[in-house]
């Protein structure tokens, strides 16, 4: 499974970003799905994760303001990021995890400016 992150930029706090994910066609409607970031210094925390049955898991800092969401069709796994704060900041890592195994994407970079 290959996974291709794109999406992270600058953007000033209130504003919003859209992150994608493209994924190898292996096992995508029946994997688990999700975005993890790390901030500088920190250890990588799960975002949001989206089950194959569409249960979904958010970070408490992030619920109401991020949106997971996944298109089969394209393979691609989604995270609308609106009301964005300083404490965003992160490089931000799509996942997929099938039958057990994790694979992660190179990560994208989003800063969030106050």
């Amino acid at each position: 499974v290959q996974l291709q992150a794109s999406g992270g930029g600058l953007v000033r706090a209130g504003g919003s970003l859209t992150l994608s994910c493209a994924a190898s066609r292996t096992g995508f409607s029946i994997s688990t799905l999700g975005w993890y970031r790390q901030a500088p210094g920190e250890t990588r925390e799960m975002v949001a994760l989206l089950d194959r049955g569409g249960s979904i898991n958010y970070a408490d800092s992030v619920k109401g303001r991020f949106t997971i969401s996944r298109d089969n069709a394209k393979t691609t796994v989604y995270l609308q990021m609106n009301n964005l704060k300083p404490e965003d900041t992160a490089v931000y890592y799509c996942n997929s995890r099938l039958w057990s195994t994790d694979y992660w994407g190179q990560g994208t970079l989003v800063t969030v400016s106050s």
